[in-house]
């Protein structure tokens, strides 16, 4: 899928209906991005229950596994691990006004996802699941 094809957030589009399974909320959080060789110090942009989207001018590959430490505002500090989905890379002489990289979360424990949806809840209304 080319950045052409992606919404105005760096979401991936599908002829203007979401794909997503997950509302996706808009933050504005530190995040820290660690793999065996890499260091990331970012920014997230928005985030669900499934992953965030990394605010970066030096995406990471995709498939790369990382480690995420972030920590929203009046919660304690999460560390998951994720896998980089997609991304939306800067290119020479292009338009990118959302460089950066979706990032699914990977052996996200119960007790994890709860603690996200429990701080996404805290900033913006979003219906329960009924899949829980």
């Amino acid at each position: 899928m080319s950045a052409n094809d992606r919404g105005k957030d760096g979401s991936e589009a599908d002829n203007g209906v979401e794909r997503r399974s997950a509302e996706r909320i808009d933050v504005t959080w530190s995040v820290d991005c660690e793999t065996d060789d890499t260091f990331l110090y970012a920014s997230i942009a928005n985030i669900s229950e499934l992953g965030i989207f990394v605010m970066t001018r030096e995406p990471l590959e995709v498939g790369t596994i990382l480690t995420m430490r972030f920590a929203p505002p009046g919660h304690p500090a999460f560390v998951l691990r994720g896998i980089v989905q997609w991304v939306n890379a800067v290119r020479a002489l292009a338009v990118c006004p959302n460089p950066g990289m979706g990032v699914r979360f990977v052996d996200l424990t119960h007790e994890d996802r709860e603690r996200i949806i429990e701080a996404i809840h805290t900033i913006a209304y979003v219906p329960y699941s009924t899949s829980n």
